[in-house]
């Protein structure tokens, strides 16, 4: 048999590589025709087909059974590594796919980073998929929504809802209480030591209890949210609160009330820290002050991975 030499190579496809490998596994075409579920005179077209577009004997027609030539043996040693490469990369995108691997960023705001239910969520993805590579990020509530839109990040956690934000969707998760947080000195967290518990005193007070305080609040550009809901509760309590500082991170009004430079009312959930020098009283229900929590993201994730983690969300809120 002779083999023309080939200007232009013909496309060889994945199934021939298959068939050649197969034939040299078996040592016999009628039995490789058998482990690949097709029928004999087929596979050997298929090889004589390959033979050609290559431009060179690849087996050595035995009595009872195939041989690889020279040709052959390089050729099948490359198709394993080949093959494999494809099995491998198939693997990987369904792994993608199910957001098993891939990247993910997480922003957060500097109070959502201490609700359980956000460290539960990232927790649990490094747990069921140690593939997925993570990059968290605290920033305000603007600074995250502008990295979502410029795809920095893919999901966040707010407190705003921003429901105008074009492209991106806000979805609530859910609502916490607020507290206040005062200095262990003051009169009101004094009266309430005796009844504390888990750090929290079981006590309930009046919003307007707090009208002749000076208030410590998270500045607004970062948390536009819960301070713009701290003075509408204020207001609609019969007064407007005295503003005496606004901090730059929200774990930082804590430290000014241990300092005892006036109160603030910060998410049940940074009650966890249990700062010392801080006594944490209950608001009466009436003033309406819950902390929201909502996820954004852009309206078409972008990764399996994206996905998988805005559905851990939902099923966990």
């Amino acid at each position: 048999m002779t083999y023309p030499y080939a200007i232009h190579m013909p496309m060889i496809e994945l199934r021939h590589l298959r068939y050649a490998v197969a034939v040299a596994d078996a040592g016999h075409i009628t039995r490789a025709a058998e482990q690949l579920g097709i029928q004999q005179p087929p596979l050997s077209q298929q090889i004589r087909a390959l033979e050609t577009m290559i431009g060179t004997p690849l087996f050595h027609r035995l009595p009872r059974g195939m041989a690889l030539t020279a040709a052959g043996q390089t050729l099948v040693d490359r198709a394993r590594i080949i093959l494999a490469d494809v099995d491998l990369a198939v693997e990987a995108t369904q792994r993608s796919a199910r957001g098993e691997q891939g990247n993910l960023a997480i922003g957060f705001t500097s109070s959502a980073a201490f609700h359980p239910l956000v460290s539960s969520l990232v927790r649990s993805l490094k747990q069921s998929a140690p593939d997925v590579s993570l990059a968290l990020e605290e920033a305000s509530t603007g600074d995250l929504i502008e990295a979502l839109r410029a795809e920095r990040l893919d999901v966040a956690f707010v407190r705003s809802p921003f429901a105008a934000s074009a492209g991106l969707v806000i979805e609530p998760i859910l609502d916490e209480e607020m507290l206040v947080a005062l200095p262990d000195q003051h009169p009101l967290a004094t009266r309430a030591v005796s009844r504390r518990r888990h750090g929290i005193s079981s006590r309930r007070i009046p919003l307007l209890d707090l009208a002749n305080e000076t208030f410590i609040l998270y500045r607004r550009p970062s948390g536009p949210g819960l301070y713009d809901s701290i003075i509408a509760a204020c207001r609609a309590a019969g007064f407007s609160p005295r503003i005496g500082q606004e901090a730059p991170r929200m774990l930082s009004t804590l430290s000014l009330v241990a300092a005892s430079l006036g109160i603030s009312i910060i998410p049940e959930s940074m009650a966890r820290l249990e700062a010392n020098g801080v006594v944490y009283l209950r608001i009466e229900k009436a003033a309406g002050l819950v902390a929201p929590l909502h996820l954004a993201y852009r309206n078409e994730p972008s990764s399996g991975v994206v996905r998988r983690f805005i559905e851990s969300v939902r099923q966990h809120r």
